[in-house]
């Protein structure tokens, strides 16, 4: 069986950050956008549940899995903020804190790689 890669799984969610850090942005930047609904990407466990560990064939006849697709849904936010009388659904504080939801996320995410970094460094070094 394949070994779950922690780094490929870190740089995973930092793509996922990415996105939504950019779809958090464009809510903010379109604040006062009458008819402007806001739009939100899709959980990060959304996206581990489709993500299968692959399997290796040691011999002919084993079955193997397939992973699954990585693609990062952005849609409409759902059951979020009511809409206002513009018809734009953004509220700038939901969104603020959203984005620091979004950093303190790249920041754990950074502090993981960086530890698992020195453990290997020290590893090899012996």
């Amino acid at each position: 069986m394949e070994t779950v890669n922690l780094f490929a799984l870190a740089t995973q969610q930092s793509k996922w950050l990415a996105v939504r850090q950019t779809a958090i942005a464009g809510n903010v930047a379109n604040v006062n956008t009458p008819g402007y609904k806001a739009v939100d990407v899709e959980p990060f466990q959304s996206v581990l549940d489709r993500t299968a560990v692959k399997l290796a064939a040691t011999q002919q006849g084993h079955l193997a899995g397939r992973a699954g697709e990585y693609g990062f849904a952005v849609g409409e936010q759902n059951g979020g903020p009511s809409i206002l009388p513009s018809e734009n659904s953004v509220e700038l504080e939901t969104e603020l804190m959203k984005a620091g939801e979004v950093r303190r996320q790249f920041e754990l995410n950074t502090s993981i790689v960086k530890a698992f970094n020195r453990m290997l460094l020290m590893s090899s070094k012996g």
